[in-house]
């Protein structure tokens, strides 16, 4: 690639999108003057020009960690190179976020701009005690933070904790991507936050491609393309899905089409399509005709227009961040009833045994990662099956029904009805830590994962190698150990329910992420412990495994009862107020009874299933004897038989 390309991509991706901010803004009317203390053109377009440039910073960031951990080997120069990208791409996104910063506080105040210690001190209070200042000011700290750390870490397995950093830059944009109060609320976070994450890393590891073309030479560059075009696959249906989801949230209806945020909208879609187009033609035509030598002319233009299209989305997105959407955000705060009030979400249907199967409240973060997890794992056991390796169906079917139950339980009736009843959300907890968990961990995913994905040759990490690192860490040794999870499942009841993290995890739709993820692991890992079949540091025999059930689950049944016979709510300001026709504390004490009862159903078939794998293990040990003895003829009773003839002898001679 020429370096007047390296230098025109980039370009082209940054005068497009500024372009197509400018005629966005304009047609949607995202700059227009306000009728009441406007701030003047100078704001009303800084602000959207410099969250276009936080974005696309952002995407160069997140694009080249990703190409480093995942696609770049260490010992090329490649390497090293990508993270110069990815430590100028965090320095742009410093210095932009920051002035996203100034110009939103001069379009939120109407201050106007002057040097002085008042203007100063202003400032000074929006980002420190304003919610909006503090997300940019955060926003602006942890994207220096990552510019440090892209120059001083080098190391492969520490890079991942630096690219995780990276992605929790974007989490205060998510935030504050939709009204608090709006209905939907917790939908449009989970899918703004996907819809960023994922759009940063397919623009910014195309861009990252095309700075690195001639470090990595022809041949190198087809690894790598082939390795990104995975990547960006996943994220083209990401971005997708989590595009309609945030414009069903802000449109409602097909006839909102035809407004001006509508119209942005269609232009989104269609920029998308060309983007979905040029990787279809990249995948299926350009990187088999590089791999049989061809140059790599055609790729480079073909990448060039894959990047005007991504500065048009790129441009029209942070237009639509200023324009008015058709469904008004400020909906949820017309609630007429206490529950509306807390939640601000439309009261679901009363919620009667049939309703948990028929309503549904998706959250896009659980079906996205569900869909993945059975797709890759189907995939893996048909490559295995194409190359005559046996994979047990059962593990399949019991794997794709554990994904389809947690999907259930995060999207649907459960999900409905958890902000209004504590059972609801008990049930909802016990599916997570017990009944997913029993399905999942026989799937064996690490087992399957060593065996189906390819290794690498040139130093780089793959899917296998990832995995298999973690598996074998000494953090993993130390949470896998029975004991200690065993600890972690126990435990966490009691340090959940009686402490602030209750309250987080109903307040915050970060905090209820947060508890899903936990309440899943603890689970997995204490039921890896008892009937795992992944490979793991330490194993209890059986007889010990029956033990830790059993008293684990004595220490489960003992929280359930304690709740049941408790006479205070755990959070009286939120399910003592909902005022939604249910006595709390009753409800509170069916979820104990939930608690307590529902637990001793996994725990049933956790012991049959020790006891059935203890009864094979037992068997095998004596098949292995008895073809040990045939093998031998039977040389190892014959020389014990001969030490006790020998004792016996001597035992006489004494006498």
């Amino acid at each position: 690639m020429p370096r007047s390309v390296r230098v025109l991509g980039p370009a082209v991706l940054t005068i497009v999108a500024l372009v197509a901010t400018f005629a966005a803004l304009s047609f949607g009317g995202g700059a227009d003057a306000q009728l009441i203390q406007d701030p003047g053109p100078i704001t009303r377009y800084g602000v959207p020009i410099a969250k276009l440039l936080t974005n696309l910073a952002a995407a160069g960031m997140i694009g080249a960690l990703v190409l480093a951990v995942w696609a770049l080997s260490p010992k090329r120069r490649e390497f090293d190179l990508a993270l110069d990208v990815a430590a100028a791409s965090a320095a742009v996104m410093t210095v932009a976020s920051a002035a996203t910063a100034f110009f939103t506080f001069l379009l939120v105040t109407a201050v106007p701009f002057e040097l002085s210690d008042d203007f100063g001190q202003k400032l000074g209070q929006f980002v420190t005690t304003i919610e909006l200042g503090q997300a940019w000011l955060t926003t602006t700290l942890v994207a220096a933070a990552v510019t440090v750390l892209c120059f001083a870490v080098r190391n492969h397995t520490a890079l991942v904790f630096v690219t995780v950093l990276a992605v929790a830059s974007l989490v205060p944009m998510a935030q504050q991507g939709h009204a608090a109060g709006a209905a939907g609320h917790n939908a449009a976070i989970s899918a703004l936050g996907l819809h960023l994450v994922f759009a940063a890393a397919w623009l910014g590891g195309l861009l990252t491609i095309v700075l690195l073309k001639r470090a990595l030479g022809t041949e190198r560059l087809v690894v790598v393309l082939t390795r990104y075009s995975t990547v960006a696959l996943v994220c083209f249906i990401v971005v997708a899905l989590s595009g309609y989801a945030s414009a069903a949230l802000r449109i409602g209806t097909l006839d909102e089409l035809a407004t001006p945020y509508g119209g942005l909208v269609v232009v989104k879609v269609a920029a998308l399509i060309a983007l979905g187009c040029f990787g279809a033609v990249q995948r299926r035509f350009l990187i088999g005709r590089m791999t049989r030598g061809a140059g790599p002319g055609p790729f480079t233009w073909l990448v060039v227009g894959e990047l005007v299209f991504m500065g048009l989305a790129s441009g029209v997105a942070a237009a639509l961040a200023r324009t008015a959407t058709p469904v008004t955000e400020e909906a949820g705060s017309l609630a007429r009833t206490p529950a509306e009030i807390l939640t601000g979400e439309p009261l679901p249907p009363w919620p009667e045994y049939f309703r948990f199967f028929t309503e549904w409240k998706p959250d896009l973060l659980w079906i996205v990662a569900c869909g993945f997890g059975i797709f890759f794992y189907v995939a893996g056991v048909l490559r295995l099956r194409r190359r005559g390796d046996h994979w047990p169906a059962y593990r399949a079917v019991l794997w794709v029904a554990g994904l389809l139950l947690l999907a259930y339980v995060t999207s649907g009736g459960v999900n409905v009805y958890e902000q209004y009843l504590f059972s609801a959300h008990m049930l909802g907890h016990m599916a997570l830590t017990m009944a997913v968990p029993v399905l999942l961990v026989p799937g064996a995913p690490v087992t399957l994962a060593a065996r189906a994905i390819r290794p690498r040759k040139d130093g780089s990490r793959g899917g296998r190698e990832w995995i298999l690192l973690a598996v074998h860490s000494k953090f993993a040794g130390f949470i896998a150990n029975p004991i200690v999870a065993a600890v972690l499942f126990a435990g966490s009841l009691w340090v959940f329910y009686y402490t602030p993290l209750f309250r987080w995890s109903m307040l915050d739709h970060i905090g209820h992420e947060w508890m899903v993820t936990h309440f899943l692991i603890t689970g997995y890992l204490f039921v890896q412990s008892l009937i795992g079949i992944d490979p793991v540091p330490y194993r209890l025999p059986y007889p010990f495994r029956l033990l830790l059930l059993l008293g684990t689950m004595a220490l489960h049944a003992f929280f359930g009862l304690a709740i049941m016979s408790g006479t205070g709510l755990f959070l009286a300001d939120w399910y003592g107020a909902m005022g939604w026709g249910t006595d709390a504390l009753v409800d509170q004490q069916l979820g104990g009874g939930i608690a307590w009862s529902v637990g001793e159903i996994p725990t049933v078939a956790l012991a049959i299933t020790v006891a059935i794998q203890w009864a094979r293990s037992d068997e095998k040990e004596s098949k292995r004897l008895d073809r040990h003895a045939d093998r031998t003829g039977d040389a190892e009773l014959e020389e014990y038989n001969a030490r006790l003839a020998a004792i016996a002898e001597h035992d006489r001679s004494a006498g």
